[in-house]
């Protein structure tokens, strides 16, 4: 199961992905046989992007952990490290965000 420790619920995902889908269909730059199906799939691909946003916090969050009295002996702040390394992390893994 996925755990979701983000500012969006679950439900507002689904809002989303349902008007999402309908403006894509109302504008005609989609059209599918199956709203349900398109609609699940685009909840789908949030969920996964939210995910992997909270993946990649987490992930600077232990490097930053490592290195945490390096820092404090240079006198780093950490929300300035923190943008930098997750810079980094969003560019080695080709993520948008």
């Amino acid at each position: 199961m996925l755990l979701l420790p983000m500012i969006f619920s679950r439900d507002y995902i689904g809002y989303l992905a349902h008007r999402t889908v309908k403006f894509l269909i109302d504008a005609k730059m989609i059209t599918t046989t199956d709203v349900k199906v398109t609609e699940q799939r685009v909840h789908q691909a949030l969920l996964d992007e939210i995910a992997l946003e909270d993946r990649i916090n987490e992930e600077v969050r232990v490097i930053l952990e490592a290195y945490s009295e390096e820092m404090r002996k240079s006198g780093a702040q950490y929300a300035e490290m923190f943008k930098k390394v997750k810079a980094e992390l969003v560019r080695k893994y080709k993520a948008v965000l």
